[in-house]
């Protein structure tokens, strides 16, 4: 199958592709702030220490592009592709770099946000395809990755 004839599978007929993928998507998001504060921590003496009185918009700022790079190298960020996670659009193609921004930019402002953050959580949670907020606003999808055939 082709990934020009490929869209995202059914959540019924299909339920592998979507099998713990909120739980994964948890753990990738420790694994990437994590990252994301290393990141900050060598960050800071750039900005003579000052970064240290807006450290939230630093993160948060940080974390964007962090994002929003590695989601457009390969539609998942280095997080998502250790448990083996990624994201598809509702045609089933992988993100380019405008729709890794624009997911990156809806979940920075979920973050920010932290009643957004919650309400897309319970959407995760409770959704059959496991969309967040800004998957459903997107039409996109976090999925387990294929295995290489």
């Amino acid at each position: 199958m082709s990934d020009t004839t490929w869209h995202t599978p059914d959540p019924d007929s299909q339920p592998d592709f979507y099998a713990d993928v909120p739980l994964k998507r948890f753990l990738a998001l420790l694994v990437d702030s994590v990252l994301i504060l290393g990141f900050c921590v060598l960050v800071l003496p750039f900005t003579a220490f000052t970064g240290l009185f807006f450290l939230p918009v630093l993160f948060l700022s940080i974390g964007l592009i962090y994002r929003t790079a590695t989601i457009a190298q390969g539609s998942a960020t280095w997080g998502m592709r250790l448990f083996a996670v990624e994201f598809r659009t509702a045609s089933g193609h992988r993100f380019d770099g405008l729709m890794a921004f624009l997911h990156s930019m809806g979940f920075t402002f979920s973050c920010a946000v932290p009643l957004v953050q919650l309400a897309s959580v319970l959407l995760m949670l409770t959704g059959s395809r496991g969309q967040g907020l800004t998957d459903l606003v997107l039409g996109t999808v976090a999925i387990n990755r294929r295995a290489a055939s």
